[in-house]
């Protein structure tokens, strides 16, 4: 009898057992209030009248709180200590609340004895039903004795090894292999049974929240695997991935390397090999100076630029803590591919002019990659005094020094917020840009000034994919600012090695443009970070979800979409996915001019009479006041399409 209970309520829904939950918990509430109402008093309490309020009050007034906490979200398998603290908070919050209505409604006379042993119960009999009823459906919460029915998705030799290597692992069970492969269709492997997607896909859309899909097929291509995840995203199930076929044939491949998928692995694009002569151009045996050394990309610049092998890196960053981790993962390279490159660290701003001047006496710098910024946009648009002075008179700065000191080449980072900017973020990007192009122009210039503009780089500290992932782990929702909005997304080593080829094609005042692929639409990327972690979108048409959407209106500053490109002037170069283009700048004096009105208007620090001077300097901007009033533009007809560019 015990065990037909135990096997109904295994099989229920989670909708049912949420259902079974609540009225377990509202039965033990209701208990525990009178016994305590009751102790409170020294007497047996027999309420009158409107005194029986105080229990469906205590009801209403609970349940409401315990769902705000997510009591009901946890799952009862993986029942947590962070769970039992939120049980306790939501207890006493909940008793607290009910406590004052009761109070001033007068329904009932309270003791504080009567309180404290209601909120003392409570959280005793929900917390510790909870413990039991997972002991007795479970077995005991340890994660070492739970098993977490896996498929391994590829039964090939990296699926092998990895069915090995689970099955040491006392918290997995390998339920089955799916593969493509018509001709292992009833094999077993390593004892498992290797089945076709379309045989398995039916058991995979009736499978529980504790099973995984492990992808094990590193050697097929970026859209074979974007193919395979696609078509494992409508089930209910959490999709990972192993890594790099080498570290299972050098014994290094634990299961915590299981990792979780990547927006990065649903980029449908394949990596191109890189050019052999433009990648070492401006790095291998040259004095090579970073700025922003510590960044996403600055740190992605610094590590690919080792491995070129310069005679010197110099890195110049304003944090200490981010220019050490840098300094401290170079040398674990170094010592681990056994070779040797000089590294200076220079802690403080590229702006500052004695700072630069100590910097290029001791050394000849020949390439600099300039990618010291502030980028958040509504953080400069609150901050343009700081935002300006960064962006644009420390790019000018290191850039006089740089042709001072006839340094060959100089790179910007720049960004796609710089094109018809509705920030102060892209504007001072733009002017950046501007003054390079004008320095370019000017007559005697020895150095090779040039920009790469691109978009969001997946897991920089301004990504929206680590923002999500973490609020998919805390159980939603997921905040996006607004329903239309897209970005172009490119991974950190991608965008990296594309921007040392352009730098090496560079003449001078050249503006590179990085081909992107198509914009994403930001909505469809949480939705598909939400499946692919095991879970359902909560929405009007599933109600019963785990994670809602969340909508908090645009940032300052902020665009429902990027460009790339100014005008439609662009041409392609040598690399396939580096364009040029052709924009209209102002000269160094017209500029100079317009900077030293805008360094007084920065002086004052008056917002409003910056932008005003930016719209003097920037052919485009629109503050983003005025931007916001023309979100309803039809975003397609404002989107040049890159790809019929190329090869003009």
């Amino acid at each position: 009898m015990i065990n037909q209970i135990k096997q109904y309520l295994l099989a229920r829904s989670r909708r049912q057992k949420r259902l079974i939950i609540i009225l377990i918990d509202s039965i033990l509430l209701l208990a525990v209030l009178w016994i305590a109402l009751s102790l409170g008093k020294n007497q047996f309490l027999s309420p009158t009248g409107n005194e029986w309020l105080v229990f469906p009050v205590m009801l209403l007034v609970t349940l409401p709180i315990f769902f705000k906490f997510g009591i009901y979200k946890a799952v009862l398998r993986y029942l947590k200590n962070q769970t039992i603290s939120t049980i306790l908070l939501s207890t006493l919050i909940s008793t607290l609340v009910w406590a004052v209505i009761v109070k001033f409604s007068g329904l009932l006379d309270l003791t504080k004895s009567g309180v404290l042993l209601y909120w003392l119960g409570s959280f005793s009999l929900i917390a510790g039903s909870r413990l039991q009823v997972q002991k007795w459906l479970y077995g005991a919460p340890k994660v070492t004795t739970e098993r977490k029915k896996v498929y391994i998705y590829g039964a090939g030799e990296a699926g092998t090894k990895l069915a090995a290597l689970l099955s040491n692992e006392a918290g997995y069970f390998v339920e089955g292999f799916i593969d493509d492969d018509q001709s292992l269709k009833g094999w077993t492997v390593q004892g498992v049974n290797v089945s076709i997607f379309d045989k398995v896909a039916p058991v995979l859309m009736a499978e529980a929240e504790d099973t995984e899909v492990i992808l094990a097929m590193p050697k097929i291509t970026r859209m074979q695997r974007q193919f395979i995840i696609e078509r494992l995203e409508p089930f209910p199930i959490k999709v990972r991935i192993i890594p790099n076929i080498g570290d299972f044939a050098s014994g290094k491949l634990s299961v915590s390397d299981i990792k979780d998928i990547d927006i990065d692995d649903l980029l449908g694009r394949e990596p191109i090999n890189p050019d052999p002569e433009l990648l070492p151009a401006n790095i291998t045996g040259k004095l090579v100076l970073i700025t922003g050394a510590g960044g996403s990309i600055g740190s992605e610049l610094c590590r690919q630029a080792l491995k070129l092998k310069p005679t010197k890196l110099v890195l110049v960053e304003l944090s200490e803590f981010a220019l050490y981790q840098i300094d401290q993962e170079l040398s674990d390279v170094m010592r681990e591919l056994d070779f040797d490159v000089e590294i200076e660290r220079i802690l403080g701003s590229c702006g500052d002019r004695k700072l630069l001047d100590g910097v290029f006496e001791h050394n000849k710098v020949q390439t600099i990659y300039h990618a010291a910024a502030y980028k958040h946009v509504p953080l400069v648009e609150e901050n343009p005094v700081a935002g300006l002075n960064n962006n644009i008179f420390g790019t000018k700065a290191l850039a006089g020094k740089a042709l001072e000191s006839q340094v060959e080449t100089f790179i910007l980072i720049s960004t796609d917020k710089a094109v018809r900017p509705t920030n102060i973020m892209g504007c001072s990007k733009r002017v950046a840009e501007m003054t390079l192009q004008a320095l370019a122009a000017t007559k005697n210039c020895n150095t090779k000034f040039s920009m790469v503009r691109f978009g969001n780089v997946l897991g920089s500290s301004g990504s929206v994919v680590p923002k999500f992932r973490q609020q998919i782990a805390e159980g939603g929702p997921i905040t996006i600012t607004h329903k239309d909005i897209t970005r172009y997304f490119m991974s950190i080593p991608e965008a990296v090695q594309l921007v040392i080829q352009a730098g090496a094609m560079a003449e001078g005042g050249n503006v590179f443009v990085l081909d992107m692929g198509d914009s994403v639409k930001i909505v469809d990327l949480a939705k598909k970070m939400i499946s692919l972690s095991g879970l359902e979108l909560r929405d009007e048409h599933n109600l019963d979800g785990d994670i809602e959407l969340a909508y908090s209106g645009l940032r300052p500053g902020e665009k429902l979409y990027e460009e790339l490109l100014i005008g439609d002037n662009v041409k392609g170069t040598r690399h396939s996915r580096i364009m040029q283009a052709s924009e209209e700048f102002l000269t160094m004096p017209e500029l100079e001019s317009l900077l030293d009105k805008l360094k007084v208007t920065l002086n004052k620090a008056e917002k409003e009479a910056i932008k005003k001077s930016l719209t003097t300097i920037v052919d485009g901007y629109t503050p983003w006041k005025e931007a916001s009033e023309k979100l309803t533009v039809d975003v397609e007809s404002n989107v040049i399409d890159l790809n019929a560019n190329k090869g003009k």
